[in-house]
């Protein structure tokens, strides 16, 4: 478009002379036709009017058309707005599938840039702009002037008429695309791109169904030359004067008429296309009227769509007036017209009954106050009814003394009993004289009244009982231990009380073990509560029995039984050791499978399977006790059994206060709180071989477990519990407990719950699953918790505390994950009395029957069942 400017100010020289022969042809052919201007006649008929191929306003054109008649031109742009509005068409018909390419058109772009080296500059040419607006033909003698006088056109010689002949090439149809194709030749395929027709001699089909045939002869398939020199024949054989353009839509070259091209140079000097538009017309004095006939206005036009429609506004005033009837502010009358207004008929009803009775001193009543409309009524606080002292003849006691009236001067009149009023006692009423304080007290009220903010409290009438939650029956969560069965004697010497510390099961629930504060480790039968192993660990760990004292004997700290049933064998701790023990318990084929476990730590030497590069060589020794086999160990409590005792020993830095065994019964962990990095080892008792997992520790380490089914190891610290993944070797959560010294952990058996005692009387619950914090906060015992866990089969769970009482909960975990679990307290067990403010010291659930163990400072172990 910038070019066609360029070209009006930069005449081309002699060889472009012929584009001005055209300017001439084309004013010869349009007999009549209105010049636009001397001067811009050859620049706004230039070859650039000639190359801007353009079809009716109706039809879509190819960028191609364009492109290939600017190859004849210098950059003639002398029009600038038709040139934007056909250029903007040819690009949406390029984007609706033009064969012309992209780089092609820009290689043409760039080739017409640089033709403009051949052109002139000459600056004594003057070029006079086309104006933007035409003048009118006036009307004879309707014409008026500023002072409003008629002006006759004679009198106006310098504003030119439009000439009739001119304008007959103007004259449109006012047809549309469709009614120009009476025929139905012409290509009807819509909005469908072209390119899809390019393999075909096709390019559509027609009105009738018909095939559109390409023209092969068109400029479709010729390069810019061909069509500049073919443009050049055909003025030149025809006698020129006419203009083809491509037509994309129907694959032919289409050849304007005399009237398009007045109408492109018309656009191209920015005036109106018809010379008889009238831009300015006369003002005609319309008015407005009821009858349309007669005011003009409107009276073409169709209904609305809104006339057709219910009215909303009618709506909205029936919903008004049904409200107001059924509130009883309207009536029938109102609404029928025979009543004007509701006023008249309430001065006329007043009127009928101005005769009857009605209360003289009627007041605004409360309730009548509250169901008016607006701001709430708020009524003030009455006064308190006057006492027996306010009595003009009160009783004698209250009278005061002459030493109570002394202490009421000194008192403030807020802090004494009756105010300001001192009772008084008269003979008769006539004699109570005038209230002295009555105005200064009426007026405190007052100031209280009218600066004391009022607010309304609603009262809530809701039974405290409906509001806590509906749990089920403790009989109908059966079973559940509810009843001391068995006790098993600790043996021991008359006067002193041996503390049982820890106890564990076999997984078969026939065995129970026991560690005590002596550092025994005893075997008991569960149906009979027979004694039938016992081994003094200190014995092994390196003490001699003989010169050790009672004080310097080291207590059991943790004892646990090995979880696969395959396996007899346990594990306790003692000190700075972790002893391995086996029971002798195991029928034939569970013995060879405990000995094939034990035969590796029986027979190490050197410290075991570690590396003595790695952490762990420095934490941790392994050594057999073979040597130190005692003459109570040969002898098993099962027949196929081979092995007693005492098997294998690890020593740590620190003293070990946990032990936990890996639910395949080959993996297991020791704690030391007190080892700093070395806290938590892990070890495998089939390869004797021990591993640090930690480099260093955050807080201090207090209990570890294992998963029961994924490889993630629980560390309880004194507030949190961290749990890692052990082959990624990643911290995977932080659970936050609340907690000022967590005592004892245990996981759900399903391994998406947990439950952790405190020292601070809290037995937290959490869902993993929800969140790192607590799903349930417990706190029903009186002192510390000592021991927690679930069972293995039931849906229980206990905790022990050091108030020497064991609390049983049904707790029911759900598959559902959108239902939360149920936790009731089901039962108190109690059995055990505090001794040196130690109770309950640990509990365990049987493994197969709902049946719990517990034993305590009081040197008792007690089998609780269900009866």
């Amino acid at each position: 478009m910038a070019r066609k400017k360029q070209a009006a100010k930069k005449p081309v020289k002699k060889e472009a002379s012929s584009s001005s022969s055209d300017d001439e042809e084309i004013d010869s052919q349009t007999p009549g036709a209105e010049p636009i201007d001397s001067d811009e006649d050859a620049s706004s008929s230039d070859d650039g009017s000639e190359e801007e191929e353009v079809e009716d306003d109706d039809e879509e054109y190819d960028s191609e058309a364009v492109d290939d008649d600017d190859e004849d031109n210098d950059d003639d742009a002398s029009s600038v707005e038709v040139s934007d509005e056909y250029d903007n068409d040819s690009d949406e018909f390029e984007e609706q599938g033009s064969s012309d390419d992209e780089e092609d058109r820009l290689q043409r772009q760039h080739d017409l840039e640089e033709s403009d080296e051949d052109v002139e500059i000459l600056d004594d040419i003057d070029v006079v702009d086309a104006p933007r607006s035409w003048p009118k033909a006036p009307a004879a003698g309707s014409k008026r002037g500023g002072d409003g006088t008629k002006v006759d056109s004679a009198a106006a010689p310098d504003q030119n008429i439009n000439d009739p002949a001119a304008a007959a090439w103007m004259h449109t149809d006012n047809l549309s695309s469709d009614d120009e194709d009476d025929s139905g030749e012409m290509n009807r395929i819509g909005r469908i791109p072209l390119h899809w027709y390019d393999e075909y001699d096709h390019i559509g089909y027609d009105g009738h169904g018909k095939k559109v045939i390409k023209d092969k002869n068109s400029s479709a398939g010729k390069d810019l030359l061909d069509q500049v020199i073919d443009a050049a024949d055909n003025n030149e054989a025809e006698g020129g004067g006419k203009f083809t353009v491509y037509d994309a839509l129907n694959a032919r070259d289409v050849t304007l008429t005399p009237r398009q091209i007045e109408l492109i140079r018309r656009l191209q000097g920015g005036a109106f296309a018809h010379p008889e538009h009238d831009a300015n017309p006369d003002y005609i004095d319309y008015f407005s009227g009821v009858d349309p006939m007669k005011s003009g206005l409107n009276s073409d036009r169709y209904e609305k769509k809104s006339r057709f429609q219910p009215s909303k506004w009618e709506k909205l005033q029936v919903r008004r007036l049904l409200h107001r009837l059924k509130c009883g502010s309207i009536n029938m009358d109102y609404l029928e017209g025979k009543v004007r207004d509701m006023n008249d008929l309430v001065k006329r009803n007043d009127g009928e009954d101005s005769d009857k009775p009605f209360q003289l001193w009627k007041g605004d009543e409360e309730d009548e106050l509250a169901l008016r409309k607006g701001p709430q009524h708020m009524p003030a606080p009455k006064v308190p009814p006057p006492g027996h002292a306010f009595s003009y003849n009160p009783p004698g006691e209250y009278l005061p003394t002459e030493e109570e009236l002394k202490e009421w001067e000194d008192m403030d009149p807020s802090d004494r009993p009756y105010g300001h009023f001192i009772p008084k006692k008269f003979d008769n009423l006539r004699s109570v004289g005038a209230y002295e304080h009555a105005v200064k007290e009426r007026f405190e009220r007052c100031l209280d009244l009218y600066l004391c903010p009022r607010a309304m409290k609603r009262r809530l009438n809701i039974d405290p009982e409906s509001l806590v939650p509906q749990l089920p029956k403790a009989s109908d969560l059966r079973p559940f231990p509810t009843t001391k069965c068995i006790e098993y004697c600790v043996p021991g010497k008359q006067d002193e009380t041996v503390v049982v510390r820890c106890l564990s099961v076999s997984p078969d629930g026939q065995f129970l073990v026991s560690g005590d504060e002596a550092g025994v480790v005893r075997l008991w039968e569960v149906q009979t509560s027979r004694l039938l192993k016992s081994w003094d660990l200190n014995n092994y760990i390196g003490n001699d029995e003989e010169d050790a004292s009672e004080d310097s004997k080291k207590p059991i700290a943790a004892i646990e039984w090995n979880p696969n049933r395959s396996h007899h064998c346990l594990l306790a701790a003692i000190g700075e050791c972790a002893v391995i023990i086996s029971t002798g318990t195991g029928r034939l084929d569970d013995a060879e499978v405990t000995d094939a476990l034990l035969s590796a730590a029986s027979s190490c030497k050197d410290g075991g399977n570690i590396s003595p590069d790695s952490r762990a060589a420095k934490a941790v020794k392994w050594s057999s006790l073979r040597k130190k086999k005692q003459a109570s160990d040969k002898s098993t409590i099962s027949a196929f059994g081979n092995k007693s005792g005492p098997i294998a020993l690890l020593r740590t830095n620190r003293d070990v206060s946990s032990v936990r065994w890996h639910r395949k019964g080959d993996y297991f962990v020791t704690v030391s709180p007190k080892a700093n990095a070395a806290a938590v080892l892990i070890h495998q008792l089939s390869k004797v071989a021990s591993q640090q997992p930690f480099g260093k520790m955050k807080g201090e380490a207090q209990l570890a477990c294992f998963h029961p089914q994924k490889p993630f190891l629980f560390v309880a610290s004194k507030e949190h519990v961290r749990i890692y993944h052990l082959v990624k070797q990643v911290m995977v959560k932080r659970l936050l407990s609340g907690c000022r010294h967590i005592s004892s952990l245990d996981v759900h058996t399903s391994g998406d719950h947990l439950v952790v005692g405190s020292l601070d009387r809290r037995l937290v619950w959490f869902d993993m699953d929800l969140a790192n914090t607590p799903y349930k906060t417990l706190k029903y015992h009186e002192r510390a918790l000592r021991s927690v866990g679930f069972h293995p089969r039931y849906p229980l769970m206990a905790s022990a505390s050091d108030d020497g009482s064991i609390h049983v909960f049904h707790s029911m975990v759900y598959s559902d994950l959108m239902r939360n679990p149920l936790i009731v307290p089901v039962k108190v067990l109690r059995g055990h009395s505090p001794v040196n403010s130690l109770g309950a010291l640990s509990m365990v659930f049987h493994p197969t029957q709902p049946w719990l163990f517990s034993c305590g400072a009081d040197g008792r172990i007690h089998l609780f069942q269900d009866l």
